[in-house]
């Protein structure tokens, strides 16, 4: 049985995808604890993008509603998942695949940083407003709480990566806190 096809996305003809969330994004990625945690909860069902998302907001002082354009969780489900499903679906200790595998890894994450410059037009659009909220970890804390997928309980063990994701998010790196 062969599936159909989706029909191709509506995408803006032009992208900016060297933004400021996407600097933000590398540069938090490079802090191994900070990765670990992002990965956990997207083991729960949460979206990396929008946990990062929420920290950049927070830690520019602003409020992340949670509620995201269509065509970011288009881009999500069609795209970055599919391409993750099958990137995953290969063994990582299959040497003959290797290639393969990271290629699929290559492309994942350009399709993350096409996920996240979506993010950043819809943000830039929409221009978050100011969190009431002066403590940058306890807005960023906010924020992670609106990126949440509803269906996922916040457990302690979720409770503790919430706390060290704002911890960190909200430290991230100075440069990438232009607001949007």
């Amino acid at each position: 049985m062969t599936m159909p096809f989706p029909e191709p996305l509506d995408l803006p003809p032009a992208l900016e995808k060297e933004t400021p969330l996407w600097r933000y994004a590398v540069a938090c990625w490079q802090q191994p604890e900070l990765a670990r945690a992002c990965l956990q909860l997207q083991a729960q069902g949460w979206s990396v993008t929008r946990i990062l998302c929420a920290g950049w907001l927070g830690a520019s002082g602003r409020r992340f509603s949670g509620i995201e354009d269509a065509k970011v969780t288009e881009w999500r489900s069609h795209v970055t998942g599919n391409l993750r499903r099958a990137r995953k679906s290969i063994p990582a200790d299959a040497p003959l695949y290797r290639g393969l595998r990271d290629t699929l890894s290559e492309v994942e994450l350009e399709a993350e940083q096409t996920e996240l410059a979506l993010a950043w037009q819809t943000l830039r659009e929409r221009n978050p407003e100011a969190s009431d909220m002066h403590d940058r970890k306890a807005a960023t804390r906010t924020n992670l709480l609106a990126a949440a997928p509803s269906s996922s309980p916040v457990d302690a063990d979720t409770e503790d990566l919430i706390t060290v994701l704002a911890k960190r998010l909200a430290n991230g790196p100075a440069e990438d806190l232009e607001p949007c």
